[in-house]
């Protein structure tokens, strides 16, 4: 194993909790974290994972700047639920983008796994992009990407990045149970 997968892995975990307690160093902390990791995964041939690790940075910015608007105006980072509908429209992407992506990598790439590989990516894509905009479920996708993960990783050898994805999938369910509770105080707390 790697020095970079060490510093990713530490990185890594210490962005997943920064979320878990709505803090804002998730952002630069995640940033750190995902560029050393796509540096990793790119060296072992999953291609969608380091572009997703790309695209993570990308988003982390994305996250950053909202959510420190967010605590602006608030005094705190306040999270919301998708409605019925946005849960439908999140899912058809998901799996949209899983189909395009993992045909893409199949059949113009040596991508080790295409598949599998694609549809972590586009339910992690959803995830970032759902907790960049404070929604509670992205808790649930990355408790799908974290499972689906662990094997893939198992797979390709990766064992220390195999174990940031046990404690990521510990974190997700912490965060989860957080987010849920606090969604439940704000509306507790908004005047009827």
């Amino acid at each position: 194993m790697s020095f970079a997968e060490w510093i990713a892995t530490a990185l890594g975990i210490a962005c997943v909790g920064f979320a878990a307690r709505r803090s804002i160093l998730t952002f630069p902390t995640g940033i750190a974290a995902v560029l050393l990791l796509g540096a990793v995964v790119l060296e072992a041939r999953l291609y969608s994972d380091a572009l997703l690790q790309l695209f993570f940075a990308a988003a982390n910015l994305y996250g950053w700047i909202g959510w420190r608007r967010a605590q602006a105006d608030a005094g705190d980072i306040r999270v919301r639920m998708l409605g019925p509908r946005a849960r439908h429209l999140w899912l058809g992407a998901i799996l949209l983008g899983w189909a395009l992506w993992g045909t893409a990598m199949h059949r113009l790439t040596d991508a080790a796994l295409p598949w599998w590989d694609a549809g972590i990516a586009a339910a992690s894509i959803a995830a970032q992009l759902l907790m960049a905009r404070r929604y509670v479920e992205n808790w649930w996708l990355w408790i799908a990407v974290d499972i689906a993960s662990v094997p893939l990783y198992l797979v390709k050898g990766l064992y220390l990045f195999t174990a940031l994805y046990l404690i990521y999938l510990g974190l997700a369910v912490w965060g989860l149970i957080g987010w849920t509770r606090e969604r439940r105080l704000e509306r507790r707390m908004v005047p009827a």
